[in-house]
């Protein structure tokens, strides 16, 4: 079964970046230090990563997050998706018109014009289609940013929400949650790493 997963990593406080994100600075002042567990050697941290990016049949991402990952600071041959995994699922992209070119056309990207809903049912074709080629179940991710992932929960698209927790207090950033959006969450897991607890919660 394909299950819609909503993953991303914040802070203590709420945010998934910090203060003033920007072109140069895509997770803001500080906000590296919310996607240490990715880029660490610490085993039980590798085991996450590399099987969350296994199981990643199409991955949403918003128009902003995918200016940073194919602008000229992001990703490239050895840091991609999945950190230094590097994984090929296809990449929907929400956007209000498509770029007029891609950095990394070696990628599988999909532009979507129509909304959030029709990315979100589009990477269900893909990640199952993909399912069907490799005889196992494979995911949609909602990789980001937070406002691509928090709109997605305000509408009932998610069926798991995967959250990276680090052990900072960025004061500011771009927060994962705004008031007035109830959730109804049932916790399945609790990993505790050198870099992150890792929490799951199936959606209700």
């Amino acid at each position: 079964m394909t299950r819609i997963i909503a993953d991303i990593s914040l802070s203590l406080d709420g945010f998934v970046t910090g203060p003033d994100p920007g072109p140069e600075n895509g997770l803001g002042t500080g906000g590296e230090a919310l996607h240490a567990w990715a880029f660490s050697d610490d085993p039980v941290e590798r085991r996450l990563l590399r099987g969350a990016t296994a199981r990643s049949g199409a991955v949403v991402l918003g128009r902003r997050l995918f200016d940073l990952v194919d602008g000229p600071h992001g990703w490239d041959e050895s840091t991609g998706y999945g950190a230094a995994e590097v994984g090929r699922p296809a990449f929907v992209v929400v956007t209000g018109a498509p770029p007029p070119s891609v950095r990394r056309s070696d990628l599988d990207w999909t532009f979507v014009t129509t909304g959030l809903c029709d990315a979100v049912a589009i990477a269900r074709e893909r990640a199952e289609a993909a399912s069907a080629r490799e005889g196992r179940d494979l995911d949609v991710v909602l990789m980001g940013g937070g406002a691509t992932i928090g709109a997605a929960l305000t509408a009932g698209l998610v069926d798991v929400l995967s959250l990276h927790l680090a052990p900072v207090v960025l004061g500011a950033g771009t927060p994962l949650f705004t008031a007035g959006t109830p959730l109804s969450l049932v916790q399945r897991d609790v990993i505790t790493t050198p870099n992150a607890t890792h929490l799951t919660y199936d959606v209700r």
